[in-house]
């Protein structure tokens, strides 16, 4: 069981690191977006 918990919390690691990294990565284009739009318009 020992195993089991090891790939349980390493596995629930990776699911919440994954989407946050993702979520900075994109972030960034969104802030360029929101300014570019706020200029133009």
């Amino acid at each position: 069981r020992g195993q089991q918990w090891h790939l349980l919390t390493s596995g629930a690691f990776i699911t919440m690191i994954v989407p946050l990294i993702v979520f900075f990565v994109l972030q960034r284009y969104f802030v360029r977006g929101i300014l570019a739009g706020s200029v133009k318009g």
